[in-house]
């Protein structure tokens, strides 16, 4: 699990890292390519225009997660040219074990892939047509449903965690039960007193019990 992002202030506060690949890095020479090149253009203004920070414009190669991590953005804005499915595909897998928000702007107009991209961690699917002063509207819907997402997952994760630590629990008090004929109320104070001894959590108590059962068993 991603560590816990505090909640981002107003647009100006937010680092973005634009992720395109190298032929919008570079300017278009057919129809297609000065098409996508002005949309990419006009992406920007609209980001410097509402105030935010492009702290790195980068290609989606190889390198990509070791740079997102030293300049660790706060959103990752993927700038696609059409059918540019591996650029997403990059981003998605550098940003696995630090999330973040993925706002994907496109030309390609097919969108039977939204679902998957959504699925994928892309927060936001823009096609085409995006005026620059629609771009901040668009980054802050992103960034709210982001940080709920994340709020739900830290939910998720707890909620196992505790399920994990009440069977460790159980089945150490049991094993003490069985050993040492106490009762459950009697296997639950040593246990208890054994972590608050030594300073552990409950259930690093129980499963270090239960390491040692299972090695004398």
């Amino acid at each position: 699990m991603s560590p816990t992002r505090p909640p981002l202030g107003p647009a100006a506060a937010l680092r973005i890292v634009i992720v395109a690949p190298d032929s919008l890095l570079a300017d278009g020479t057919d129809t297609r390519a000065f098409t996508e090149a002005e949309r990419s253009r006009a992406l920007r203004i609209g980001l410097l225009e509402s105030g935010y920070n492009i702290v790195a414009v980068l290609p989606a190669d190889v390198f990509l997660p070791d740079r997102l991590a030293q300049i660790a953005p706060d959103m990752i804005i993927v700038d696609a040219e059409s059918q540019a499915r591996d650029t997403l595909e990059h981003v998605v897998l550098a940003t696995r074990e630090a999330r973040r928000p993925i706002v994907l702007f496109t030309d390609d107009e097919d969108t039977s892939h939204v679902g998957a991209a959504i699925a994928a961690g892309v927060t936001a699917y823009v096609v085409a047509g995006m005026a620059p002063d629609r771009v901040k509207p668009v980054l802050e819907v992103a960034m709210a449903r982001f940080e709920h997402e994340e709020g739900l997952r830290r939910e998720l994760a707890d909620a196992r965690t505790e399920l994990s630590d009440r069977k460790r629990i159980d089945r150490a008090k049991a094993l003490l039960m069985n050993r040492h004929h106490l009762s459950e109320e009697e296997a639950y104070a040593r246990l208890r007193k054994t972590a608050m001894d030594r300073g552990l959590r409950l259930a690093e108590v129980a499963q270090r019990f239960i390491d040692v059962s299972d090695l004398l068993a």
